[in-house]
């Protein structure tokens, strides 16, 4: 019951700029706070009393002034990015996850029509509406930025291989890619829907791997070009339920020469659905099914390894990200996946 109320309460005297106030000018009155913040001295008290039980900021009650407290101790980097899931979470899943039974039932999001006129997916919709866009694109950017390191430091592409990152969005997987992975000859493709072309060829241009990296349109589901030495899929096998992600895999099975590598980045479930420490499953149901494809979610390991098995690939490793080296704000814990076309 309470969780939504303290979700908000917190975000709410961030965006209000309490906590910017304290930090600028520590020992403020609910007046000071208030004038600054343009609202009443006796709603800041209100929404202060939450972070003061928390030990977030803290009240000397002899003189009515607040200081910061723990949060006084939080670096600005974790600040930012902590804050960029919190927004997300209000901007893409507060609102939509309200009508998450209608869209189980539907398949659809019910949540996205309702709210914005918007049938379709949240991946289609922030194309057309800036605030979910602006909200979802920077966390993404930012998961993407933070994972790719590890995941790069994992897999192996060959010197001079070509390369196809299926649904790689704008360009950036391809950019990293071809950064971390660098070799003479070696040029990654970038595969997905044709109007984010434009976007991905700028991106090329602006980080100066415009000889190395390209662009085809195209929907996985229609088939996936062929040819190439190496596919990533990295964010996007767990949009999808069993039977599209076979269909995904079995393309990518085609799209591989003989003896070639499929690597894959998903986030998974622990084996042990039950392991407290591990808070997936808490959130990531009601985040596809009812904020942005109103079907998917990740798998445990198990479950990808024998999909891979059963669209014909050779399963070569399987190694998931240590929930030690994540950040402590951070949710998914990300696997990689790798198999090998037989030939």
């Amino acid at each position: 019951m309470v969780g939504p109320a303290r979700f908000m309460n917190l975000l709410s005297c961030f965006e209000l700029g309490l906590i910017d106030q304290l930090r600028a000018t520590p020992g403020l009155t609910a007046a000071d706070l208030g004038a600054a913040a343009g609202t009443k001295p006796d709603t800041v008290e209100q929404l202060l009393h939450l972070l003061v039980k928390e030990d977030f900021v803290a009240l000397d009650e002899s003189t009515g002034r607040y200081t910061l407290d723990a949060l006084a101790d939080v670096p600005e980097s974790d600040l930012k990015r902590a804050l960029t899931y919190m927004n997300m979470i209000k901007v893409v899943a507060l609102r939509q996850v309200f009508y998450l039974t209608e869209s189980a039932r539907t398949g659809k999001l019910a949540g996205l029509s309702t709210l914005y006129g918007y049938d379709g997916t949240l991946y289609g919709a922030v194309a057309e509406h800036k605030d979910l866009r602006e909200s979802w694109a920077t966390l993404m950017d930012n998961v993407t930025a933070r994972i790719d390191p590890w995941f790069f430091g994992t897999i192996d592409v060959p010197a001079g291989a070509q390369v196809l990152d299926v649904a790689g969005n704008t360009g950036l997987g391809a950019i990293h890619t071809y950064e971390l992975k660098k070799s003479p000859g070696l040029h990654v493709t970038t595969f997905d829907l044709p109007e984010k072309e434009e976007e991905a060829l700028e991106n090329f241009r602006a980080h100066g791997v415009a000889e190395h990296c390209s662009f085809i349109g195209g929907d996985v589901f229609d088939g996936i070009p062929q040819g190439y030495d190496v596919v990533l899929i990295k964010h996007f096998l767990d949009m999808w339920d069993k039977a599209e992600v076979l269909t995904i895999l079995r393309g990518a099975h085609a799209a591989l020469r003989p003896g070639g590598q499929l690597h894959i980045l998903v986030p998974v479930y622990p084996e042990n659905i039950k392991d407290r420490d591990n808070y997936n499953v808490d959130f990531f149901p009601s985040f596809f099914i009812g904020c942005t494809m109103g079907q998917g979610g990740p798998q445990k390991q198990s479950v990808y390894v024998s999909w891979l098995e059963e669209a014909g690939f050779k399963v070569t490793q399987a190694v998931t990200k240590d929930p030690s080296e994540l950040p402590p704000d951070a949710i998914p814990v990300q696997a990689v996946l790798s198999a090998r076309k037989a030939g």
